[in-house]
């Protein structure tokens, strides 16, 4: 297996698709909605990936200010290049493109909890989400849905 790593390489909604599903993170994402898989894209201002030959086998999507916080909103391996080191690598990728000290931050998804403190993430319980359907005034109202990210 040769993968190879890039962070200027351009992945199209398709290819980003793809890797969603075949990496089970697609039922988190809103792969039937194609304006805003493109929005996805457009918007994130460091995605690093890995390739083996043509097929794009690992993303690493964030949204940054490269320099006191890095959004990681997500890591997707195909599930059949999992356990080789590909999310590893493609998080040092994304690190490398940061200030030294500017911090990751994600939301795991339910089934990857057990993963992130095994490559050096501590966990934090003060994440906070405000989904659109819930108004920003007024009591706190306990967020609806199933709270999977």
């Amino acid at each position: 297996m040769s993968i190879e790593y890039f962070h200027d390489r351009k992945i199209t909604p398709a290819q980003f698709i793809d890797v969603l599903r075949r990496s089970t993170l697609a039922e988190r994402r809103p792969i039937h909605d194609a304006q805003r898989i493109s929005d996805m894209l457009a918007h994130a201002n460091l995605i690093c990936t890995a390739w083996e030959g043509d097929i794009l086998v690992g993303v690493s999507r964030a949204v940054t200010d490269f320099s006191y916080c890095c959004y990681l909103s997500d890591l997707a391996v195909d599930a059949a290049y999992q356990k080789t080191g590909i999310g590893k690598r493609l998080i040092q990728l994304t690190q490398s493109r940061l200030h030294p000290q500017c911090k990751i931050i994600l939301l795991a998804a339910p089934k990857a909890e057990g993963y992130y403190p095994k490559i050096g993430f501590q966990h934090f319980a003060s994440a906070w989400i405000l989904s659109s359907d819930i108004a920003p005034s007024g009591p706190a109202q306990k967020p609806k849905g199933d709270g999977n990210y």
